[in-house]
């Protein structure tokens, strides 16, 4: 599976592993994969055509000492905002698709099957404000600001913070904020 995982990337991100930031190298995105692989819960959608890999989403229900919410700066103080049991909060931390397949609706579809079955009460994801694309598919499919966050990974940008609430929508329905 990481064989598959590790092409993906490689091919969807190609740009930003160009670019030679050693936050967006192929090791590095592969060195935190794998140390998703060990969070309980970890659960990874891979989405194939004619046997190839084409795109993949994963994330991990959030635990009751995570880590996963420190350096969040919230856009309105709720001090229960971060408790945590491992029921309450998904954590998407990724959907991608290769390029020469993107446009076909294929990212929609990982997110969905990725969250649609989750028992949680809500998800959240971290995306680069700057990514103008990916944060306007994220509004219409019902996520919304909270906050930003520098995770503590090296070399980690700072990204905002989107919450949406589980279970998805009905098929069928977008919420557009």
């Amino acid at each position: 599976m990481s064989d598959a995982v590790q092409d993906v990337y490689a091919r969807s991100y190609a740009e930003a592993i160009a670019t030679g930031d050693p936050f967006e190298s192929l090791e590095a995105s592969m060195d935190r994969f794998d140390a998703y692989l060990r969070v309980p819960g970890f659960d990874l959608v891979v989405l194939y055509s004619n046997g190839e890999p084409i795109g993949q989403a994963w994330g991990w229900p959030l635990g009751e000492n995570t880590a996963g919410w420190d350096g969040l700066q919230l856009d309105e103080v709720d001090p229960d905002f971060t408790r945590e049991d491992g029921t309450r909060t998904f954590g998407l931390s990724e959907i991608m698709v290769v390029r020469e397949h993107t446009g076909r609706g294929y990212a929609r579809m990982l997110h969905d099957e990725l969250l649609g079955t989750r028992r949680e009460q809500r998800a959240t994801l971290l995306v680069d404000p700057r990514n103008e694309r990916a944060y306007e598919r994220y509004r219409r499919w019902g996520w919304y600001k909270v906050g930003a966050q520098q995770p503590s990974w090296k070399g980690a940008p700072t990204f905002d913070v989107l919450i949406r609430p589980l279970p998805l929508v009905p098929d069928g329905l977008d919420l557009i904020s």
